[in-house]
This record gives C-alpha cells, sequence and structure tokens, in this order.
C-alpha cells in the first residue's frame, strides 16, 4: 500500500490506542503516546519501528514517570516532513520542537537503537536533559569503506520509488516478519508485537522513512561531537544483538565523558520488547548491570 497508514482502520488494534492522540508541531501532525504521572520521561524508537516498540516497557516506566512517546517523522502514523528532512539534525530538531510543545522537560530521554543517535544530537544542539538512556543504541557507522558505500546504496533505493513499494509488497506477502526480525536483531518477540511490525514495514510511505532517515544518517558526525557531550549517558545493550554489536557501543562509550555500558546476556536488538521487566530494573539501576 503506497498510501498512509490509517489510524481509523490500520490503528484499531494499536498496543495503547487509548493512550494515544495527535499533536500539531510545526510542519508534523505526531501520533503521540502518554501514560503515567511524575517526572517526565521521553521514548524515541529506532528505524523502522513505531510507539508499538515501547508496548511492554511503557507501563512499566509509567509507575513512577510521566512517559511521552511519539513515532518519529517518516514512520508509523505521523504525518508530515520536518524541516531539515529525515537526517540526524532534521529529526532532533523536530522531537524538540515537539517537546517545546507539550511543553515537556524530560528528566530522561531513552532511545532504542537509532533513537539513541538522535538523543545525542538533541544534547549537542542544546536540549537540556540530565540523563540520556541509550537500549542498544546505534552510535557507530559501518567500518572502514562500507559506510559510504551502505549510505549511496540507501539514497540510491529511496531515489527509486518503486524499492518502498517492493519492500513493502515483499514483507506483506511472505509472512515472514517474525523469522525477519529474529534474523536481523536476534530476538524473537510475541505474535502481537510481530503484527505491528508486518503492518508497518508492508506500507510502502513507512518504509520509504525508513530508507530516508538511514540515507540521511551522519553517525560519524556524531561521534566526532561525543568528547563535548557531558551529561551522564547510560547505554544497555543486549549481548545477542544481530543489528547492533556490543564492541560497537563500547567504544562508544569510551568517547563519551560521563558512560556506562551495561551488558543484558540472551537478548538481542529489541531487548526491551523481549524482556521489558529486565530493561526496567537496568534502567532503575544506579550502577553498570551484567546479567
Amino acid at each position: 500500500m503506497s498510501k498512509p497508514l490509517v489510524w481509523e482502520t490500520d490503528g484499531r488494534d494499536w498496543p495503547h490506542r487509548a493512550a494515544s492522540r495527535f499533536v500539531q508541531a510545526g510542519p508534523l501532525t505526531w501520533h503521540v503516546q502518554e501514560m503515567g504521572e511524575g517526572p517526565a520521561v521521553v521514548l524515541l524508537h529506532g528505524t523502522g519501528a513505531a510507539t508499538h516498540s515501547w508496548r511492554h516497557l511503557m507501563p512499566l516506566l509509567a509507575r513512577e514517570h510521566r512517559v511521552i512517546a511519539m513515532d518519529l517523522p517518516g514512520h508509523g502514523f505521523t504525518r508530515g516532513r520536518p524541516a531539515g528532512g529525515l537526517t540526524l539534525p532534521g529529526m532532533a530538531a523536530a522531537v524538540t520542537a515537539l517537546l517545546d510543545k507539550l511543553e515537556v522537560r524530560p528528566e530522561r530521554l531513552i532511545g532504542h537503537s537509532a533513537g539513541a543517535a538522535i538523543a545525542l544530537r538533541m544534547i549537542r544542539e542544546g536540549f537540556a536533559v540530565p540523563e540520556v538512556i541509550g537500549l542498544n543504541a546505534a552510535l557507530s557507522p559501518f567500518p572502514g569503506f562500507f559506510a559510504p558505500l551502505f549510505q549511496g546504496l540507501a539514497r540510491a533505493l529511496v531515489l527509486n520509488p518503486l524499492v518502498p513499494r517492493l519492500f513493502a509488497a515483499s514483507a506483506r506477502t511472505s509472512g515472514d516478519t517474525g523469522r525477519l526480525l529474529v534474523r536481523s536483531t536476534g530476538s524473537q518477540i510475541e505474535a502481537d508485537g510481530v503484527r505491528c511490525y508486518a503492518m508497518l514495514l508492508g506500507n510502502a510511505l513507512h518504509c520509504r522513512g525508513a530508507l530516508e532517515m538511514m540515507a540521511g544518517w551522519d553517525l560519524a558526525g556524531l561521534q566526532r561531537d561525543f568528547p563535548g557531550i557531558t551529561v551522564p549517558v547510560r547505554l544497555i545493550h543486549g549481548a545477542k544483538d544481530a543489528a547492533v554489536p556490543t564492541s560497537s557501543v563500547e567504544q562508544a562509550a569510551k568517547l563519551l565523558p560521563q558512560a556506562t555500558l551495561s551488558v543484558l546476556a540472551g537478548l538481542g536488538h529489541l531487548a526491551h520488547e523481549e524482556r521489558a521487566d529486565l530493561v526496567a530494573e537496568a534502567i532503575a539501576a544506579t550502577a553498570p548491570v551484567h546479567a
């Protein structure tokens, strides 16, 4: 399907639908979910995902916090395009504008995968927050000559209007979303989560947004800025992550002045969807955890 996802139909069984609303901020109409009371925590999902990825962790955090999550631009049910496009600076500026509109000043930014990079870019651009938590954080570019090759391929794919449609058609017809997730992330998640990913990956506009986000990602530039990011950064990583190796997160932790790393055994890239309880415990901990 090349049309946008429709909330009234595609979203009728969306996780925590009652917590959803739509917020206009600049050129974007955001799909936002909110629950709980207390100090604010903001959740930023990764490339190709949406608010559904927080379906287990969000209620656990909401026991003591006001928790806010959103579908990032180009993803899920959020509509519109940031002024800076789906680049890292463009996404960071768009999220900052949304939080300004909501008048939210969180005590933590929690980002999964590419969402962690957005959080750190926000900090580098002057967004004030006491702590950043990265879950299976994608903070390192592909090594050596593979980096420009990967970005060039992503740009070529997103410029071809047929590619997102073909990708989405394959996702809809193969019925292999669960196996794809296991192969690409190292995580085994439950049927409801697989259903959400299948719907998202079966939508050409969502696929285009994910491809465009990857095409415009400058992680090498972000890494050069790491020494200037002086807020505490806690990195929580699944040891079986098939998408982001632990070694790359260890490298990022060495470059960030106030970083700690906790490694959770037996979990993959979608650790917060596999065992939200363990991830919530790691978030609540005050020292690195090696499970």
